[in-house]
């Protein structure tokens, strides 16, 4: 989801809410902590050099149940972080506190901010040497079982 989706859905909200993979809700006392730009500069396993930005989110559950973060705080929040950062619309990544910082994608279902799942990949499969997966077939389920009948002359 891009910053700009983000904004537009806020402008629609009375609440915020985010939900975890789990279905679980954030409790809504938390407190957005960071609004930043991460730049990654690497290098891939085949060699090409490479650039990333994404807007990351913190979200900090503190035991402050007398606050809660309203949309147009959150949208005054970015807007500031826009204009001194000079941030794009640009892809958001959230942390939030699990086992360790975790990192999610975002998503909205209309109502809720879902935390989405992130995984790791390799950016140059076609460079690297990992063979590309052979899908796997159930021989029960081969539709042309006349290329070896008995008398089919196959083998």
């Amino acid at each position: 989801m891009k910053l700009e989706e983000v904004k537009s859905a806020l402008e629609h909200l009375e609440t915020i809410a985010f939900q975890l993979p789990n279905g679980e809700l954030v409790p809504n006392h938390f407190h957005v902590t960071e609004v930043g730009k991460i730049t990654k500069h690497f290098i891939d396993c085949g060699g090409t050099v490479r650039n990333e930005e994404v807007v990351n989110f913190q979200l900090w559950n503190a035991n402050d149940y007398d606050h809660r973060l309203h949309p147009e705080k959150l949208v005054n929040i970015i807007e500031l972080s826009q204009k001194t950062l000079d941030i794009g619309d640009l892809e958001v990544e959230v942390e939030y506190q699990g086992q360790t910082i975790e990192k999610f994608a975002l998503d909205f279902d209309g109502t809720n901010f879902l935390l989405t799942t992130k995984q790791t990949d390799c950016l140059a499969k076609d460079q690297c040497g990992v063979p590309a997966e052979k899908p796997k077939v159930k021989l029960s389920e081969v539709q042309n079982t006349q290329a070896c009948a008995p008398d089919s002359g196959c083998c």
